[in-house]
């Protein structure tokens, strides 16, 4: 298989290993940021905006796992496609210190497409370390 060709292997996870407070977040974007790369096979994963850019048209799985540190308010995470909303979850239980929204799923992309994590609602005050965010190429299309 060969990578020029579009056809070589496409992984990627990233998690958020330090616990810094949101400022590190775009406050226009709310683009979740991870920092520190486990994999990037193929290197289709841009680590400076924390987002996933498809090197060829076909079926992709995602999930994510956002987790929210002594804070009560609800967060919405949407797993974000070339700036739609496609896959959401919450974490919004007052009475636990940790909490992750979660979920996951397969999604069509066209080369070129992007996705990423952004916070829709909520905050990430108190940080957001353990998150993680993977994705693959399950076949071209």
């Amino acid at each position: 298989m060969s990578v020029r060709s579009g056809t070589g292997k496409v992984a990627f996870s990233a998690i958020r290993k330090t616990n810094h407070e949101p400022s590190e977040m775009s406050n226009r974007t709310m683009t979740i940021y991870f920092d520190q790369i486990l994999v990037n096979v193929g290197n289709h994963f841009d680590p400076a905006r924390s987002m996933f850019i498809a090197p060829r048209k076909g079926v992709y799985s995602f999930c994510f796992h956002v987790v929210k540190v002594y804070n009560r308010q609800t967060i919405q995470v949407s797993l974000v496609l070339n700036s739609w909303p496609v896959i959401t979850a919450f974490a919004g239980d007052q009475d636990v210190t940790r909490e992750a929204a979660t979920n996951a799923g397969l999604m069509t992309m066209e080369k070129g497409d992007k996705a990423y994590l952004k916070l829709e609602r909520g905050n990430l005050m108190g940080g957001w370390k353990y998150s993680t965010f993977s994705g693959f190429l399950v076949f071209p299309l």
